[in-house]
């Protein structure tokens, strides 16, 4: 299932109105919004965790199924940015055919807030062109429940993996950032978290999920 709303294109300049006609205005002394990946968002009734942020674009990434009616918000309810566009086809229950294609993201248009791309742990999120996992290999997960947690890959499948050996998931999770964390180095985005399947957490792939973005927007260009 695919939804575009208005959006320019992907890696083009982004011009989004920060009017929101009803809300009250911030005390002057209060903080500014700052968006970054790992941060707690709300659409309507979900709760869930952003996972990357282009400063530059001003776009975010968090999973589909967190989506709602068009107005993203931070955990005091301040709004940050709209729908962009979406694919979700999770399925229900927890048994998936390994070879069942999972599309599970949401691109969010930021308002005129300050973004950045450091995860809560004070580590930079980055997003290296066709970047893949493979099974064994060292990750780790932010969700604005459980922390960051690491583990391995379990699994790769058809657009998804699973992990185990450590990383952990629970309500809230969904939508946070899934990344390789080299000793020193800034985080590798390679996937958003999308649910658990039986025993095991799973993840959208961060290089699946950049194609499908370019393939919604028309665009041509490598994938991220």
């Amino acid at each position: 299932m695919v939804r575009c709303l208005a959006i320019r294109a992907f890696a083009a300049s982004v011009t989004v109105s920060a009017l929101v006609p009803g809300l009250p205005a911030a005390p002057a002394a209060a903080d500014p919004i700052v968006v970054f990946p790992g941060m707690e968002i709300h659409q309507d009734s979900h709760l869930c965790t952003l996972g990357y942020v282009d400063p530059g674009l001003k776009i975010a990434f968090t999973a589909g199924h967190c989506r709602g009616g068009g107005i993203v918000t931070d955990r005091d309810r301040h709004v940050i940015g709209h729908l962009a566009t979406f694919r979700d086809n999770t399925p229900s229950g927890s048994t998936v055919a390994t070879d069942q294609v999972i599309n599970d993201y949401e691109a969010i248009v930021l308002d005129n807030v300050p973004a950045n791309n450091i995860l809560p742990g004070g580590r930079a999120l980055v997003s290296t062109p066709g970047l893949t996992v493979q099974p064994g290999q060292a990750v780790c997960h932010f969700g604005v429940a459980t922390g960051e947690t690491c583990g391995t890959v379990e699994a790769v499948n058809n657009g998804w993996f699973t992990m185990s050996h450590g990383a952990q998931s629970r309500p809230g999770d969904s939508g946070g950032p899934v990344y390789l964390a080299p000793d020193g180095g800034p985080g590798q985005i390679v996937g958003i978290f999308n649910s658990m399947w039986g025993d095991f957490p799973a993840a959208v792939s961060w290089r699946s999920t950049s194609e499908q973005v370019r393939e919604d927007l028309g665009m041509r260009t490598r994938a991220s």
